[in-house]
């Protein structure tokens, strides 16, 4: 049996609801096993998902990178491929390989899929192992019907059935099991997968009009009236666009009519991905999301044209102020509460800024792929463009919970009142937002102003801490006797590793150029000490953190009300468009792990 190892990260005490949940997945799962109900397609949607030919050229060569670790066997299979297990289990049983190894598709790729297929299908098709779960079970169906073709092409008969079999059992435990997965992205994935399985095999053609009521309910109780969900992750939100788009796909292609909260979904989620979008195109990084994949986004807003309204200032609690070429996504929600937030980030307030084809500005991301210590430092304030008071985070991490198979803390202790406020200016736009993330520890308030010039050429920042009434003035001076009189923070502007900072003008600025040739100045008001030190950018598909730099603004608060200026300004013989004809690094960096390995 692969992919089973020793010494797997589990929760210590799981509660009775997740023990129970994993027992009825596998007893579903040997349940359908024993089925034998398909034998054919009876149609086939077009696949539409968008892989990638150098991640499938490594493949092929045996260099599997899966959750940030390579393992290399040029002879092997990819079910070989190490990593912390959860994580691992999670990318090697959805199958999103193969677009990756379609994307290449030449006979060698065909027969690596064909053979790695047929290798789940020997070890885990008798309802085993770790894919047996709802979402996972619907992105593998998804695959496997939209890649058939190439999966079938030159197969034996006996190959053929047990492929068909495996699909029939896959999608008769999805049809029993759909319930359990959480809201949000996982059930949109489960209920993708049992639409695609009933309108392609024979014999499911009877599931098809309960999972379209049920994508329909889910499509108007979960996403909200402003496109948002309630992870607040912009590229889960894209995730779960191109998954109801290709299911709007599969109902119009099988002359089904696609139900009107499909289509209003649709419609809402639209303009608010392009609020959330950079000047550059990638997606805001924040609440464990990332630029997400080349080419996805640009194809799913294409599809859709001039659906719902036009850029936003707001969506899904972020705040977009945008000029000339240069872009600021700020985050001015509450952060996702409760079982959303267990991908969360306590990043209230934090900006990014882009400027053309170049981040700038930026948060840290996610560390998910590195191990558990990143996975946390990822999601603290520090590891965000923002203010943090004396090394507390504006949310903090609860007790670890077995969510899907994986270890995951939700965020607790959160901001209850967030407030932003967005003016259009003849001279400009201006963002002013709040937060009480700090309150209860240290009886302040945290509010930012961000100004951008009518032209893009320049930001100005301004935070300030302050006590709002008597019991905050206590907790203030409760927190300062703790800390020698006063309380320290930290303003933090962390930097794309693409971009060369050096300290300039005597320790008064940091001058910052861009791979576009674009020189920018960070300036502050004194008030604060200027330090620039070392940071690093988490990225997926990395085999480690890329080193990068950060702007350090540290200082004290003294009194009941601190305030720091700021400005991130292009120098004055930059251009107001350069000819940008520099490669753009890409977050799935498909060639990096080849520099970082060569």
């Amino acid at each position: 049996m692969r992919n089973r190892r020793p010494g797997q990260q589990v929760a210590q005490n799981p509660s009775w609801q997740t023990r129970l949940t994993t027992y009825l997945h596998q007893y579903h799962a040997r349940r359908a096993a024993r089925a034998k109900p398909v034998t054919g397609f009876v149609s086939q949607p077009e696949p539409r998902s968008i892989g990638l030919f150098a991640r499938g050229k490594q493949l092929l060569a045996g260099n599997f990178l899966f959750a940030g670790v390579l393992t290399t066997s040029p002879d092997g299979s990819i079910w070989d491929a190490q990593g912390d297990r959860d994580l691992v289990d999670q990318e090697l049983h959805g199958f999103a390989w193969l677009d990756d190894l379609a994307a290449v598709g030449d006979g060698r790729a065909r027969a690596a899929a064909q053979a790695w297929v047929a290798e789940w299908i020997d070890d885990f098709g008798d309802g085993t192992g770790p894919g047996w779960t709802p979402d996972l079970t619907g992105r593998r169906l998804i695959r496997w019907i939209s890649h058939g073709l190439m999966l079938l092409r030159g197969l034996d008969r006996d190959a053929q059935d047990r492929f068909f079999q495996s699909l029939g059992q896959q999608t008769l435990f999805l049809s029993r099991r759909w319930r359990a997965a959480r809201a949000g992205l996982p059930r949109f994935e489960a209920l993708a997968g049992m639409i695609y399985a009933g309108l392609s095999l024979e014999g499911m053609e009877d599931l098809t009009d309960p999972a379209i009521a049920a994508l329909a309910s889910d499509c108007a109780d979960h996403v909200g009236p402003d496109g948002g969900i309630a992870s607040r992750n912009p590229e889960e939100l894209m995730d779960i666009l191109t998954l109801l788009l290709w299911a709007q796909d599969a109902l119009e292609a099988s002359a089904r009519p696609v139900p009107a909260a499909l289509t209003d979904a649709l419609g809402r989620i639209a303009p608010t991905l392009r609020s959330l979008r950079h000047a550059d195109g990638g997606l805001a990084r924040f609440h464990g999301g990332g630029r997400g994949v080349d080419g996805r986004l640009d194809q799913a807003l294409a599809r859709l044209g001039a659906t719902g309204r036009g850029v936003a200032d707001m969506g899904m609690g972020y705040a977009r102020i945008a000029a000339g070429r240069t872009s600021v996504i700020v985050d001015g929600a509450v952060p996702p509460l409760h079982a959303a937030s267990y991908n969360a980030h306590a990043a209230t307030l934090a900006f990014e800024l882009t400027s053309g084809r170049r981040p700038l500005v930026v948060n840290c991301g996610s560390g998910v792929t590195f191990g558990a210590d990143w996975r946390r430092a990822g999601r603290a304030t520090p590891s965000h463009s923002t203010l943090c008071m004396a090394g507390y985070s504006s949310s903090r991490l609860g007790p670890a919970q077995l969510v899907g198979g994986v270890l995951a803390e939700p965020l607790i202790d959160t901001p209850t009142d967030v407030q932003c406020i967005i003016t259009r200016m003849d001279d400009g736009h201006r963002a002013e937002l709040s937060h009480d993330g700090f309150r209860l520890t240290h009886g302040q308030t945290h509010a930012r102003i961000l100004e951008m010039t009518l032209d893009g050429r320049g930001l100005v920042g301004e935070d300030l801490l302050t006590t709002l009434n008597d019991l905050d003035k206590e907790r203030f001076e409760r927190a300062c006797g703790l800390t020698g009189g006063s309380v320290p923070f930290a303003i933090r502007f962390h930097l794309h590793p693409d971009v060369e900072a050096h300290v300039d003008l005597g320790g008064a600025a940091v001058s910052m150029a861009l791979k576009s040739g674009e020189i920018w100045v960070f300036r502050h008001d004194g008030h604060a000490e200027l330090a620039l030190t070392p940071s690093v950018y988490l990225e997926t598909g990395r085999l480690k953190p890329r080193a990068a730099q950060q702007v350090v603004l540290s200082g004290v608060a003294l009194s009941y009300a601190t305030r720091i200026r700021w400005s991130l300004t292009k120098a004055q013989d930059t251009p107001d468009v350069v000819r940008d004809l520099a490669p753009a690094r890409t977050d799935d960096d498909d060639a990096s792990f080849e520099d970082e390995h060569d």
